[in-house]
C-alpha cells in the first residue's frame, strides 16, 4: 500500500494576536508546534491503524488527516502532551468506524437490479394468451364464468364458491369442469 509523507511544516514567525494569551495558558501538549512534531513522528503509525480498520489508502489517508485537523481544533480540551497521541489514535479509531459506517448505509441504498424482464416479443405474446384467453372467458356460459373467476382468479375454494354464488358443492365443481373443458377448446382453436 503506498504511503503519502506528510510535507515537513516550514516554520514561520507567529502573528501576534488576542489569541496568544489564551494560548499561553494552554498547556504544552496542546500547542500547535507539539502537534505538528506528533504529526511528523506518529503520521505513518496511524495511518497504519487506519489501513487496519479500512480498505483503501484514499480513505485511510483522509481520515488521518481529519484526526489531525480535529484534534488541532480542539486542542485546549487535550492538557497532557502524553495524551495528545491516544486522542489522536482514538480519533482515527472513531473516524474510520464512521467511515464504514457511511458505506454500508450506502450499500444498503443502491438500487437494487432489476429482475430479468420478458422480452417485448415474450410480452406481445403473453398479451395475445390473455387476450384470447378473455375472449373464451366471455364465450362460455354465465355460471362457468363465474365458478372460473371465483375459483382460479379470486382464489377461492370450491366451498367459498359454493356459498358466494348460492349453489351446491356439486354444481361448482360440475361448471368448474364443463368450463374449462370450453376454455380448452376455445384456446385451441385460437392456436
Amino acid at each position: 500500500m503506498p504511503v503519502i509523507a506528510p510535507m515537513p511544516a516550514a516554520h514561520s514567525t507567529p502573528i501576534p494576536s488576542q489569541r496568544e494569551s489564551a494560548e499561553e495558558s494552554v498547556a504544552e501538549g496542546t500547542t500547535v508546534d507539539h502537534l505538528t512534531e506528533t504529526y511528523r513522528a506518529h503520521y505513518r503509525s496511524l495511518l497504519g491503524l487506519a489501513a487496519l480498520l479500512l480498505d483503501d489508502t484514499a480513505s485511510c489517508e483522509d481520515v488521518v488527516q481529519e484526526a489531525f485537523i480535529r484534534v488541532h481544533s480542539a486542542r485546549r480540551r487535550v492538557r497532557d502532551p502524553e495524551k495528545t497521541l491516544a486522542y489522536l489514535r482514538q480519533t482515527v479509531v472513531n473516524l474510520s468506524r464512521s467511515a464504514l459506517r457511511r458505506r454500508i448505509l450506502g450499500l444498503k441504498l443502491l438500487s437494487k437490479p432489476m429482475p430479468d424482464m420478458a422480452s417485448a416479443e415474450e410480452g406481445a405474446y403473453d398479451q395475445l394468451e390473455r387476450d384470447a384467453l378473455i375472449k373464451a372467458m366471455k364465450g362460455l356460459q354465465r355460471r362457468q364464468r363465474e365458478v372460473l373467476v371465483l375459483r382460479y382468479f379470486a382464489d377461492m375454494t370450491e366451498a367459498q364458491v359454493a356459498a358466494t354464488l348460492g349453489i351446491s358443492l356439486g354444481s361448482v365443481k360440475a361448471y368448474g369442469s364443463r368450463g374449462i373443458a370450453a376454455l380448452r377448446v376455445a384456446m385451441e382453436a385460437t392456436a
